[in-house]
């Protein structure tokens, strides 16, 4: 059995039992303590990332070109060169890869992928600094979600994959009775029969955290995995191509069974995968228009997604305004709302709302959400680290466009970041909007652009938020009320709509926060995404089962 199976065997089991029980539990250690990672971790780390800079990325897998240029949201250009080949050559390479790897065992394909993950977790501060400069995600956040919660996503996958190939006995002795003779026995074993090669499509602003689901359950399951990185986020995923090829040749596997699939936006490669007939898994995270052709066009029917949506928050009633506030505050300027879970719409009913400092009207609502923003925001470096950078420029062109769309209660300003005098930054964009002007707020505006919408009731505002989940999609949605029939009521509407529900959000736990392990991150029962991650579907049509029957002699 794999030594990297027996090593991780515990970790292993410990994820499976959380899977089930859904409570909280954590791999890998999101504080970036350097008595948990080593006292110059943090330091090693940024020497490691600059030392990429300027240079050919070291990836011995099959190229024909390099291509790359990143550029970080912080003003930085990274310099750094990929190798790049052909759909026709990594589909090919990867098959050859995979028929090593199909005829591996459970244990040592997840012993592989375990040891991949522990390796991926040492180099966290590295990871760290290159998704900072390439999603635009302030340090802490990219340390965190970029890090051990992406690690721990990846975990979560392969204890579902673990899982559920184990539903699947190895082997069985089969007696059907004959009457008063001997029963008539066959001996049957079953194997796991991958699917073939799986394709990744990863996004700019979460690489390594939508990423690793799909590529850690498709491995796990026996597939082949080629990896296509956004050309604007290259580098988080090419490290962590870089580190598990290193473990797959150790463990004595073709290290084609993972490879990089590296492109520049002005020659891209996804479109020429995508309709491969070889390619027999997608798993994509981007934008609803590419989504809506992936679907049409893969030559594959499995192909996962999450897409986008427009997140409700709905405000009824509240018996913590202040802290209502400044919980919504948190949600909208967290990584300048560029998170697929990230709150759009506030709906307030048009006569305000009760709360425990009196009667709230529309206008005080708003008001209190905006002051609660520039408190918030008020102090430079605290402000960077909450928004860290804009990603695309397109995001920015989005903001200044939408400043016409309402009444602004808020506006977007830039905000300095200490040491990147080029940083793209945006604080939150606040508009007041009626119910009735659905143009505006009735469709996804990516980034930090939000509208507080005028709703005629608390019924109506349900009744508003749960139907634009159902047909623009949405991946959460929040309530604030102090009675129980409307939060059964939005609890309902909700769950029809395929939305996670979050009910009076005031602490230190947000909107816009999935937790592997117990959040079901996406439903796919809404336009938001056709898959969830993690769950037993996510994992159990990567592979089949085939039966071997031997009749015994007489």
């Amino acid at each position: 059995m794999s030594r990297f199976f027996e090593a991780h065997r515990a970790l292993l089991e410990r994820a499976v039992e959380a899977c089930r029980a859904r409570t909280y539990w954590s791999a890998f250690p999101e504080s970036a303590s350097g008595k948990i990672y080593g006292e110059t971790a943090k330091a090693d780390g940024e020497v490691a990332f600059k030392a990429l800079l300027g240079k050919p990325f070291d990836l011995d897998q099959p190229a024909e070109r390099r291509v790359g240029h990143e550029v970080s949201p912080y003003g930085v250009t990274l310099g750094i060169t990929y190798p790049a080949a052909s759909a026709d050559t990594l589909i090919a390479a990867s098959q050859r890869a995979g028929e090593g790897w199909a005829k591996a065992s459970i244990e040592d394909r997840v012993g592989v992928c375990l040891e991949i993950l522990h390796r991926i977790n040492r180099q966290s501060f590295l990871m760290a600094n290159a998704v900072m400069h390439t999603t635009g995600q302030a340090f802490m956040m990219a340390f965190q979600a970029g890090g051990p919660h992406a690690q721990d996503r990846g975990l979560e996958a392969v204890a579902y994959a673990y899982d559920e190939m184990n539903r699947v006995p190895r082997g069985a002795e089969w007696a059907k009775p004959q009457g008063k003779g001997e029963p008539l026995v066959l001996d049957k074993a079953w194997r796991i029969v991958p699917r073939g090669v799986a394709l990744t499509i990863g996004c700019a602003t979460f690489p390594t955290w939508n990423g690793y689901p799909g590529i850690f359950a498709s491995l796990a399951t026996g597939n082949t995995v080629i990896v296509k990185p956004h050309p604007g986020a290259i580098l988080p995923l090419a490290l962590t191509v870089q580190i598990a090829r290193a473990v797959l040749r150790e463990a004595g596997f073709d290290p084609n069974v993972l490879m990089l699939a590296a492109d520049e936006a002005d020659a891209p490669i996804t479109k020429d995968l995508v309709m491969r007939p070889d390619i027999a898994i997608v798993d994509f995270t981007g934008g609803p228009a590419f989504g809506s052709w992936l679907r049409a066009n893969a030559k594959t029917d499995l192909v996962f997604t999450e897409e986008a949506g427009i997140n409700p928050i709905v405000i009824a009633s509240t018996n913590d305004f202040r802290g209502l506030c400044g919980n919504v505050a948190f949600s909208l300027s967290l990584y300048s709302g560029q998170m697929c879970t990230a709150p759009q719409n506030i709906f307030v009913p048009a006569d305000g709302i009760d709360t425990n400092d009196g009667h709230k009207s529309f206008d005080e609502v708003a008001a209190g959400i905006a002051t609660a923003i520039d408190k918030l925001l008020g102090e430079p470096e605290r402000a960077a680290g909450i928004l860290g950078a804009v990603q695309n420029e397109d995001t920015v062109a989005r903001v200044n466009a939408a400043r016409k769309l309402g009444r602004i209660v808020r506006d977007s300003a830039t905000v300095p970041v200490a040491g990147f005098a080029d940083a793209r930054t945006a604080s939150p964009l606040v508009l007041a909007v009626d119910a009735a002007d659905e143009a505006a707020w009735g469709e996804e505006r990516f980034g930090p652009i939000s509208f507080i919408v005028k709703a005629a009731s608390t019924a109506d505002a349900i009744a508003r938020a749960a139907e634009s989940a159902r047909r623009k999609g949405a991946i959460t949605a929040s309530l604030y009320a102090t009675d129980d029939a409307t939060i059964d009521a939005a609890a309902d509407a909700f769950a029809r709509a395929g939305v996670a529900l979050s009910v009076n959000l005031t602490g230190g736990v947000y909107v816009n926060q999935s937790a592997a392990f117990s959040d079901y991150h996406v439903t796919g029962a809404n336009p938001a995404g056709n898959a969830c991650l993690t769950d037993a579907a996510f994992v159990a049509n990567r592979f089949r089962v085939a039966t071997i029957r031997r009749q015994r002699a007489a």
